[in-house]
């Protein structure tokens, strides 16, 4: 196994530890929390940058890649909606976005093709990633004992935030669909 695709194993390690993190009290925790997510996200950008630039792309870190982001973000999310921070509707899309990508994803493969991650996705998870890294900042704050005015601001910013993440997560997975539309459309 090469370099990158550890990498993505790792993002999924990673995952459980940081979920851990973020259910135990004080600050210290979110703190380490927030930090192995980061780390997470760091394996995100350099296992496709060192496959690319060693040219050790693989059809497993094809596949890997995005599956190891959606176990990250969902995570996450849905650990946020446990502390309800943030609505379950909410995740409820982006889950369904994912889903019906993985299928396509798993379709393609049964027709002997890999569908690899677009600009768009990327897009995407780099929203969700800022989202769960501003409701960080935001559980820190607050468990730090911090009750000042501003918090029901952080409130609706993270609420705004999670809007506009919720839309590009349409976006990107009505844009998927649209361009590999030629895979579940097929007659046999």
């Amino acid at each position: 196994m090469n370099l990158p695709n550890k990498l993505t194993i790792s993002r999924i390690i990673l995952t459980s530890i940081f979920i851990l993190f973020l259910f135990i009290k004080g600050p210290g925790a979110k703190f380490m929390a927030m930090a192995i997510f980061l780390v997470a996200c760091l394996t995100d950008y350099y296992d496709g940058y060192i496959a690319r630039k060693r040219g050790t792309i693989t059809a497993f870190g094809k596949l890997m890649d995005p599956i190891a982001d959606k176990i990250l973000i969902l995570g996450a999310f849905l650990a946020f909606v446990e502390m309800e921070i943030i609505p379950a509707w909410m995740v409820m899309v982006i889950i369904a976005r994912e889903l019906v990508i993985t299928g396509i994803r798993i379709l393609a493969l049964s027709q002997k093709k890999v569908l690899s991650a677009e600009m768009g996705g990327k897009h995407k998870t780099v929203s969700q990633m800022v989202a769960v890294v501003s409701i960080l900042i935001f559980l820190i704050i607050r468990d730090l004992g911090f009750s000042f005015r501003y918090m029901e601001d952080f409130k609706i910013a993270v609420y705004v935030l999670m809007l506009i993440t919720v839309g590009m997560t349409l976006t990107s997975g009505i844009s998927y669909m649209a361009r590999n539309k030629d895979i579940f459309m097929w007659d046999k």
